[in-house]
């Protein structure tokens, strides 16, 4: 296991920042602070990190055009960079993701969120480190190393999916519960043969995986919002709701880059129709009855559910009885009449995947 100790290089053009984030890393990492984009490229001719973590308003070259540059250079483009920003607007938030910033952290920040971040992204960086490493040596080792690779991409994405769970931090168990819900949803889909024309030509292997990803766009909401101990204003729940679009602008990003699309397919549906509701009520799109993609209206019963059993701040869990009343009284409005017939089939299944996943 590799016990060597990172380096991280934190750029911000405030001494007070450079100071407070130097001290929170220190005695986990090497650090090395910088005031300037400017400062940071020339540096990085003669030392590379394993990290750096970038302001974005700072004087002369500010955090997008550091980026900009530090992507555009082969021996810098693989260096993970998360954004510090004083900033609340989404859409420049979505816009450092776009550029190429792995996450970004709101300041003031706190010591355990910034470790724990910079904790979840090194380790997403080394599995990605050795992945390619494994690809480089395919030709000899496909035989001998194809389920190890396999399991290695399943970790990172389910590193991926752990980052934006850790962010939403009141969830706990949450994709992995709402994955065993699906499961259970789409075996009683398969035994009753219901939908089986959209559901015959489905990888289910690959849909139960992609599961996962369906709230991957709350990595574009700030952490004021998600970690809220209250109910959220207007505002903050228009903001909430475009974790969906979100979602689907990452999904299709990756998708540009990579030859595998059924699995991305189905993770895009999942990440924009999973809060479609029935009636027409729904978010982002207001799609009703089957124009909702079939994926997004069996997510949304387990998705439901999960909120409703769960406890959050701002309200107690409801019992797994209360929960299934609750979605009965909801069939025909928010969630498909036939999907919630088979979830009174299955109810028992969810009961004890809530119970036992926490």
């Amino acid at each position: 296991m590799d016990t060597e100790i990172k380096t991280i290089f934190l750029i911000d053009d405030d001494p007070t920042n450079l100071s407070v984030g130097s001290d929170a890393l220190d005695g986990y990492y090497n650090v090395l602070t910088l005031n300037s984009g400017t400062r940071l490229l020339k540096v990085l001719e003669r030392k590379t990190p394993d990290l750096i973590l970038l302001d974005i308003e700072m004087p002369e070259m500010n955090g997008y055009e550091t980026i900009k540059l530090l992507k555009s250079k082969a021996e810098t483009a693989h260096i993970p960079v998360i954004f510090l920003t004083a900033k609340s607007d989404s859409e420049n938030e979505l816009e450092g993701l776009s550029l190429g910033a792995i996450d970004y952290i709101i300041k003031p920040f706190s010591k355990p969120l910034l470790l724990k971040r910079i904790e979840v992204h090194l380790l997403v960086e080394a599995q990605k480190q050795e992945l390619i490493h494994f690809n480089k040596n395919l030709q000899e080792m496909v035989d001998a190393k194809t389920e190890t690779v396999v399991e290695l991409q399943n970790a990172v994405l389910k590193t991926m999916a752990e980052l934006v769970e850790f962010r939403d931090d009141i969830t706990g168990g949450h994709i992995e519960r709402t994955q065993r819900y699906l499961h259970v949803l789409l075996n009683a889909l398969s035994k009753h043969s219901i939908y089986k024309n959209e559901t015959a030509l489905w990888d289910m292997a690959l849909v139960f995986q992609s599961a996962q990803l369906h709230d991957v766009g709350k990595i574009a909401i700030k952490d004021g919002i998600l970690q809220k101990p209250g109910e959220l204003t207007y505002e903050e729940f228009e903001q909430i709701k475009s974790h969906t679009v979100f979602g689907e602008r990452v999904i299709e990003k990756i998708k540009e880059s990579t030859t595998e699309q059924a699995f991305l397919e189905y993770a895009r549906i999942f990440a924009i129709s999973h809060h479609e509701k029935w009636d027409g009520s729904g978010y982002p799109n207001g799609l009703a009855g089957e124009e909702i993609p079939l994926l997004g209206r069996v997510m949304a019963i387990a998705d439901v559910y999960d909120a409703l059993v769960s406890e959050r701040p701002y309200k107690k869990a409801f019992s797994h009885t209360e929960a299934v009343g609750i979605i009965t009284d909801d069939m025909g409005k928010h969630f498909d009449p036939i999907l919630v017939g088979l979830f009174l089939d299955v109810e028992s299944d969810f009961r004890e995947i809530s119970a036992n996943i926490v």
